[in-house]
């Protein structure tokens, strides 16, 4: 079984692309929203994070987002604390998924694949892009957030062009309308590649 990596800057369409391989039987690997829900039930992480992070950081059993984003997105080394806090435990979490999969690839979809240099852990990566201006009115819509929040978590995250030299395949996020056919495209090509 192959480990076929997905990733894109925020607001991009990666999760578009997952629902759409999910639609079309390909197994995929939400590793933000595993993410999550460790943070909200592994008790190990829980101390971990209260211990670097303060007592804030859960309100009651519950991640406090809030709280936690506005350290981290302001903070890259508190950003790169918390991934390294978080990254082993959904590795861990991805290695059980995967044994429960059978088909001949997985997906792994995750916002900082390069950025954690996890990609040289799979054997094709797929970067979704998207115009900037595009990314940033879908985040504001999506997540009611300001404008220049999301344009923090934007620089916290590597450009594309950078991403784009490590990537095996592109997928331009620009049209409602073709996204679905580049989708297909990016499964006969899978299947070719991994019979």
């Amino acid at each position: 079984m192959k480990n076929i990596g997905l990733t894109g800057g925020i607001g991009s369409g990666k999760t578009t692309v997952s629902t759409l391989l999910i639609n079309n039987g390909i197994p995929v690997y939400d590793s933000d929203s595993r993410a999550k829900f460790i943070m909200n039930n592994s008790s190990e992480i829980k101390k971990t994070i209260i211990d670097c992070f303060g007592k804030e950081s859960y309100k009651g059993s519950f991640l406090n987002k809030k709280h936690i984003s506005q350290l981290v997105f302001n903070d890259k080394i508190a950003l790169n604390e918390i991934n390294s806090i978080v990254h082993p435990f959904v590795e861990k979490d991805f290695i059980k998924w995967r044994k429960m999969n059978f088909y001949k690839y997985v997906v792994y979809e995750s916002a900082i694949i390069f950025e954690s240099g996890s990609y040289k852990n799979n054997d094709f990566n797929i970067l979704v892009t998207s115009n900037v201006n595009e990314r940033i009115k879908r985040v504001v819509n999506r997540d009611k957030v300001n404008k220049k929040d999301v344009i923090i978590r934007i620089n916290n995250q590597w450009e594309d062009d950078k991403k784009i030299l490590l990537a095996d395949y592109i997928i331009k996020n620009d049209s409602i309308s073709k996204i679905n056919q580049r989708v297909l495209d990016l499964i006969d090509t899978l299947d070719k590649l991994f019979k």
